[in-house]
């Protein structure tokens, strides 16, 4: 019963994910009537404000009435990551300055709906509304808003440093291949995949050592590290990158020393011998050091 429910919960997050997506539609049919570059004025205009206020009130009374208690609460959820990556899109294709902030805008909630999808059909016994990552951290918030606030200081004070095409697309070409590793490491640990790291070993939990793992010994971490630099790279903020290297690079240090813990206690001699083979992926991070001694 509890796997039946766990996949439901997984089918309604695509359905939701995809009626916020369908704010699209609004632009689409304005430029029956136009040209695809009056779409960015339309929207930021008062009757394009209108026309998404009233979308997403219908959206969530919809969802209301036929999602109850813990469905709404992954509906909602799923339907606003949906719903800004359809506006990422909007943004993305307009003929605006903003472009790039639209490329972030779909990867930010790409990134967070795929973590919980890709949950679903992994692990479904583990799957909760913080497999999103919505809320992973006071500091992972605060990350985010410092960004928003960097891009549109910069942009207005210093526009010409965010029409660097080129290091946005550097930008973007990181945020694919890290996102596209993650989920590949997800995916080839299978239900051994935990968003939390785990102090008592599972029945079915194996040590991984093939796919990506055979290149990396924590390819999950070494996409996510990429990625979220990113998104920095892309939106051209100098600062946060820098403060996303340093940042992230500190929490994966500690996080992978962590879980190596955890493993050895698990697998023992199994996971010395894929230490020395296989290096974290990660610049400058051995992992947990084990003494000879």
């Amino acid at each position: 019963m509890a796997g039946n429910k766990l996949a439901l919960e997984g089918k309604i997050s695509i359905i939701s994910f995809l009626l916020g997506l369908g704010v699209v539609i609004i632009p689409l049919i304005r430029t029956f009537a136009g040209h695809l570059d009056w779409v960015f004025d339309y929207l930021t205009g008062v009757r394009g404000k209108i026309a998404i206020a009233v979308y997403i009130a219908v959206l969530n009374g919809f969802l209301l009435i036929i999602y109850k208690g813990p469905l709404y609460k992954v509906a909602v959820r799923a339907c606003f990551l949906g719903f800004t990556f359809g506006c990422g899109l909007i943004i993305s294709f307009s003929q605006t300055t903003w472009t790039h902030f639209g490329w972030y805008m779909c990867s930010m909630s790409f990134f967070h709906y795929s973590e919980y999808l890709v949950t679903a059909i992994i692990n479904p016994h583990s799957l909760s509304l913080d497999s999103f990552l919505l809320n992973h951290s006071v500091e992972y918030t605060v990350a985010a808003v410092s960004s928003w606030v960097e891009f549109t200081i910069e942009k207005l004070s210093i526009p010409e440093l965010k029409q660097l095409s080129w290091l946005s697309l550097v930008g973007l070409v990181m945020v694919l291949c890290g996102d596209f590793l993650r989920k590949s490491a997800m995916l080839t640990a299978g239900s051994n995949f935990n968003h939390i790291v785990q102090n008592e070993k599972a029945q079915s939990h194996v040590l991984v050592t093939d796919g990506v793992y055979a290149f990396f010994r924590h390819p999950s971490y070494v996409g996510w590290f990429y990625w979220s630099i990113g998104t920095q790279v892309m939106l051209c903020n100098p600062v946060c990158i820098a403060g996303y290297t340093m940042a992230s690079w500190r929490f994966f240090r500690e996080r992978i020393e962590e879980e190596e813990l955890s493993l050895l206690h698990f697998f023992g001699e199994d996971y010395l011998e894929y230490k020395k083979k296989v290096g974290t992926g990660l610049p400058f991070i051995s992992g947990i050091r084990i003494n000879s001694s």
